[in-house]
């Protein structure tokens, strides 16, 4: 795993925030060349193309390259690890 906490940024930035993305997560978003969200489905956590789901300015920002995965600040209180598992198993997202 690479840990990315010292590139975490955001209106929280007061507080110590931690999160990880696993290298399979950065070989994602550095293959589809584009930033990203991790935000709240009914499913649970998703990763998805900032094209479909806009970034919003309470969101933690985590820079992987020259892309940013943006972090729903209310997920980042839940979950510390950014893994293959929030990537859709949907049409070519994966």
């Amino acid at each position: 795993m690479h840990s990315d906490g010292a590139d975490v940024t955001g209106p929280e930035a007061g507080i110590l925030q931690q999160i990880v993305l696993t290298e399979d997560v950065r070989a994602y978003v550095l293959t589809r060349k584009q930033n990203f969200r991790v935000c709240t489905s009914c499913g649970g956590p998703i990763l998805l193309p900032v094209s479909v789901k806009p970034p919003k300015p309470s969101d933690l920002r985590v820079k992987v390259g020259d892309h940013t995965v943006y972090v729903s600040l209310y997920q980042a209180r839940y979950h510390d690890v950014i893994h293959a598992g929030m990537i859709p198993r949907f049409r070519d997202y994966y």
